[in-house]
């Protein structure tokens, strides 16, 4: 508050009566500055807000009623009052209604099970199994032949597979040499 009363701007003046006027008596310079950009920013955007009003409702200027307006969609959508204390309380005794599950684990911290923690695996690879050269010969040959087709029994090797095989590993940190 060293700063001398006569330079500072009209709005500075305003704002440090206003923090004299609530009781607040040592703070720093630069909150009256924080406070100088707070209060015109809100002008700027209620200004803007009365501004779009006024072309909707066909004005050629604004007038007190778009600024009325600006203000309550301000407040609306900044503020908020919170819910009656009766609400809260029946609200609290519904919820304590209902009992705690009884824990099983034994003293000492109880930890998540392992697919909800940052630990466990994170991906799948999906490989597909491949065909044996042999299965893909003996189709080749019965696509192309339909007369001497083979019997199942008699193929070489084992069936073709398109289930996709899946595979998981854990994530381990490693250690980085020193």
């Amino acid at each position: 508050m060293g700063e001398n009363e006569e330079d500072l701007p009209r709005d500075a003046k305003i704002v440090k009566s206003l923090l004299k006027s609530m009781g607040v008596e040592e703070y720093e310079p630069r909150v009256v500055r924080q406070f100088l950009e707070l209060w015109y920013r809100y002008v700027v955007d209620v200004l803007t807000d009365a501004q779009v009003y006024s072309e909707h409702a066909g004005k050629s200027s604004i007038d007190c009623d778009d600024v009325k307006l600006a203000i309550q969609s301000k407040v609306n959508l900044s503020f908020s009052q919170p819910p009656p204390r009766e609400v809260l309380l029946e609200l609290a005794r519904n919820r304590n209604k209902i009992p705690l599950p009884k824990t099983l684990a034994g003293p000492g911290i109880s930890l998540p099970p392992d697919q909800d923690t940052l630990i466990s695996p994170n991906y799948q690879l999906d490989i597909p199994r491949k065909q044996s050269r042999a299965v893909e010969e003996t189709e080749e040959d019965v696509k192309s032949d339909d007369n001497n087709a083979i019997p199942d029994q008699q193929r070489k090797g084992p069936p073709p597979t398109t289930t996709p095989q899946r595979v998981s590993f854990p994530l381990v940190k490693q250690q980085q040499p020193k």
